[in-house]
């Protein structure tokens, strides 16, 4: 679910926090992704079609733009957030829902697909200790990763500086972009006053006060600053105070995330016979169209290099170069083992 309503407050009352950009603004930016909100993705798009083919084509479509995807699994989730997935989960049909997190067997079984398909085409992955969003959150305020790609908008008050939506690599697509800075600066509120806004705009982490809508909220913590004083100076009548309301359990999640070591990140040659023997041999797409799209990639790549060094010899300034996007630390002599490197330290290599 994200936070109710936070992006249409952000357009009304902080325009400036917006802007819209085109997926070759990002060449050479290291951009994290919630890998559950881009398999929702495809899954809702093409539910008779297996979220791996969208994982593939979309994450060779990155590498061609110059884009450097990490991608993120989700870990344990806080239990707090135990009610709302509980909810999806028979929205969905899942009688087996394990509340502690630890999953269905399909939904594992899907995750480890992930995984090798990521492995194979060259790109890290990343384990969080609880929810990825939060994760991914961390990895851009600690400078790890430039930005945030998520339809998800809870990566703004779990720390995220820069949060790119749509980020969908159609063609014609505006990329939405919002600045965590720019966002503050307009509402005149701090950090922990937007966790407390979203809070009563709407969290997966506990209820909301009902019959407040997101204006009147802003206008609150904005007057009150936080959600203890907001309470004192609100009609019980037309927002009653949930029982046991856990606003400050949700608090602390957005907060005080899980800490986990985050590994230097390296991209290598996306493997093209272990991706065949994935996606053709086993889960049996066609194989002419795995390979027509691997032989687009590699023409697109050399396109982009032929142009690299005709600005280059005309004395225009030094783009990277193929050898310098993908740092190859091994040749792929055999099959990457699933989940074999996930939190192993490898290099980044330096922005140009």
């Amino acid at each position: 679910m994200g936070i109710l309503k936070l992006a249409d407050l952000i357009r009304s009352e902080a325009p400036a926090a917006v802007s819209f950009r085109d997926i070759s603004d990002y060449a050479g930016k290291v951009i994290a992704l919630d890998t559950s909100v881009v398999v929702n993705q495809f899954r809702a798009a093409t539910p008779t079609l297996s979220p791996l083919t969208g994982l593939f084509f979309r994450t060779l479509t990155f590498l061609e733009h110059g884009i450097k995807p990490v991608f993120v699994l989700d870990g344990r989730p806080p239990v707090e957030k135990s009610a709302v997935l509980k909810r999806r989960a028979e929205a969905a049909g899942w009688s087996n829902f394990n509340p502690t997190g630890t999953g269905t067997r399909t939904a594992s079984t899907q995750t480890r697909d992930c995984v090798e398909l990521l492995k194979y085409l060259g790109v890290p992955v990343i384990q969080a200790p609880g929810d990825a969003e939060a994760m991914c959150a961390r990895l851009v305020a600690n400078g790890v990763v430039d930005a945030v790609a998520s339809e998800d908008m809870d990566t703004l008050p779990f720390g995220a500086k820069v949060l790119i939506r749509q980020l969908n690599a159609k063609r014609n697509s505006a990329v939405v972009e919002y600045s965590l800075a720019k966002l503050l600066e307009e509402l005149h509120i701090s950090q922990k006053e937007l966790v407390d806004l979203c809070i009563l705009l709407g969290c997966d982490y506990c209820d909301k006060l009902r019959g407040l809508g997101p204006k009147r909220a802003l206008t609150l913590i904005q007057t009150h600053r936080t959600i203890e004083n907001v309470v004192l100076n609100i009609n019980r009548e037309t927002h009653p105070v949930p029982e046991s309301w856990k606003y400050q359990e949700a608090r602390n999640v957005f907060l005080e995330a899980p800490q986990t070591q985050v590994p230097e990140l390296t991209w290598m040659e996306p493997d093209e016979e272990a991706l065949v023997k994935i996606l053709c041999h086993l889960k049996h797409h066609r194989e002419g169209r795995i390979r027509h799209r691997m032989k687009m990639f590699r023409e697109s790549r050399e396109s982009r290099r032929e142009k690299r060094e005709q600005q280059n010899a005309a004395g225009c300034h030094r783009q990277t170069r193929l050898g310098e996007f993908f740092m190859v630390t091994r040749k792929r002599s055999q099959a990457v083992e699933v989940g074999s490197s996930l939190g192993a330290n490898t290099k980044r290599p330096k922005a140009e």
